[in-house]
């Protein structure tokens, strides 16, 4: 679109202008909610039109992807933190799940896609290797000893897969009447707990 779009500050690289698209759509999400943020919105935002957003980001689900995993090291740093704060195995996983269930719809960035609906895309996303990856590297930097209670470093991908896929159930399928943050607590420790002691 030369001078005429991009507010007249055209991308230099493929690069910048999805950095560029990514950081419209956090900006039109704060301003307007993740339900309105729609591709026209972003495009008018960027002062460009629909197709130049869809160039890069084929779909409306796949914008709101690209913007979870912008948000991804942060959200991973703010819960390795957060995780940091407890010393035994069972309460590191009990509190993953908890802390994702209280953070994750309210998430700037990881919960658009739930914020907007998309939540087979986002139960999607979190099961796959990559993720499954992602926990075991935040298990492994939380300052517990896992050998301690018999799970060896190549079985963290595993105890990663099972915590984000109760997380996911908790989130997506919610108890009727609804489980406090205590109620899921004892929940999970009743029933995952004894796996999680030495």
């Amino acid at each position: 679109m030369g001078h005429h779009g991009w507010q007249g500050n055209p991308p230099h690289t493929e690069d910048d202008a999805r950095l560029r698209i990514i950081a419209a759509t956090r900006s039109c999400v704060e301003k307007f909610g993740a339900a309105k943020t729609t591709v026209s919105v972003v495009a008018t935002e960027l002062g460009v039109t629909r197709q130049t957003v869809y160039r890069y980001y084929p779909s409306h689900s796949e914008l709101l992807e690209a913007v979870a995993q912008a948000g991804l090291a942060d959200f991973v740093r703010r819960m390795t933190a957060h995780l940091a704060t407890f010393d035994s195995a069972a309460d590191v996983a009990i509190e993953s799940i908890v802390w994702s269930i209280e953070e994750i719809p309210r998430e700037p960035s990881i919960g658009l896609l739930l914020q907007a609906g998309e939540t087979e895309v986002f139960s999607r996303d979190v099961t796959t290797s990559m993720s499954f990856s992602i926990g075991a590297d935040i298990l492994r930097d939380i300052p517990v000893d896992w050998s301690e209670i018999g799970v060896k470093d190549d079985e963290l991908e595993g105890l990663a897969e099972m915590l984000m896929r109760l997380f996911v159930s908790f989130l997506q399928y919610p108890a009727d009447p609804p489980y406090s943050a205590d109620d899921i607590r004892a929940l999970v420790r009743r029933w995952l707990g004894p796996a999680l002691h030495s």
